[in-house]
């Protein structure tokens, strides 16, 4: 996908942003280096030639104090959505917005580039698929380890089997993590999603889902209930902000990323 669109599909940008998250309260009124961090994330949408429209899905009116400080868009949603997915499919149903192409930008990653929405959108045209998202090679045993990262295997065409926190592939001969890793099988998810109009209609009306409640990912629910996921790598990093320690790191990457503005 070029800097212009390969088709005529509309393609809208959703924000969700919630402001009481479980692991880092408040954290999406926090500034950035020198702005809001919710200022950085929408500057980098923006910034993507081939959105449509870009607009914040949030749940308080605190929120929607510091998007109108930098001229952002916002529309409220229920405080009783359970992930960005169910905020998109709430303004979808409420006449909002409308679109072909659905792209889910959390609010709280302020790093991601229009390469990265390139990667992701790069089969949608083709139609071959109802979800898209991206996965990462597992280059660390931090990584390959931790239930913080969410783990991907596909079948030979690039669609989703499985998501898990836990390590999958699991290789049952093999003690030596470092090995595992040269193996070069394991891919971590990256969550920017984007959906079509009616896979969102039928997540909407998909019931509750034992596999998403255990592991705590909704894109089990996608699988669960018959929806397509076209994973496509991506060899770029998300920076997301789930913690105080991210903020902390966040900092310097954004000093960088200033600098490069200021050229």
């Amino acid at each position: 996908m070029s800097e212009k669109k390969m088709s005529s599909e509309k393609i809208v940008c959703v924000i969700p942003a919630r402001l009481q998250a479980t692991r880092f309260p408040k954290k999406l009124l926090s500034l950035l280096h020198d702005r809001p961090l919710l200022e950085w994330v929408w500057n980098a949408a923006k910034k993507v030639s081939f959105f449509d429209e870009v607009i914040f899905a949030i749940d308080d009116q605190e929120l929607a104090h510091v998007i109108d400080t930098f001229g952002g868009r916002w529309a409220m949603t229920s405080k009783d959505c359970q992930s960005g997915t169910d905020r998109i499919i709430e303004l979808m149903q409420r006449g909002v917005l409308s679109a072909d192409i659905w792209v889910n930008w959390q609010g709280d990653e302020p790093f991601i580039t229009q390469s990265m929405i390139e990667q992701l959108l790069q089969s949608s045209a083709a139609g071959d698929a109802d979800v898209w998202t991206l996965k990462k090679q597992i280059i660390t045993s931090q990584e390959l380890i931790s239930s913080k990262f969410a783990k991907v295997v596909c079948d030979d065409n690039g669609y989703a089997l499985y998501f898990s926190r836990s390590m999958i592939p699991a290789v049952r001969d093999e003690q030596n993590l470092e090995a595992i890793i040269k193996q070069q099988i394991h891919y971590k998810h990256v969550g920017l999603y984007a959906y079509t109009t009616q896979a969102l209609k039928k997540i909407a009306l998909a019931p509750a889902c034992i596999l998403e409640d255990a592991e705590k990912l909704e894109q089990l629910r996608f699988l669960y209930c018959g929806l397509r996921i076209k994973m496509h790598k991506t060899d770029q990093e998300v920076i997301g902000i789930d913690t105080p320690e991210d903020l902390a790191r966040a900092h310097g990457y954004a000093q960088i990323h200033r600098l490069e503005e200021l050229g």
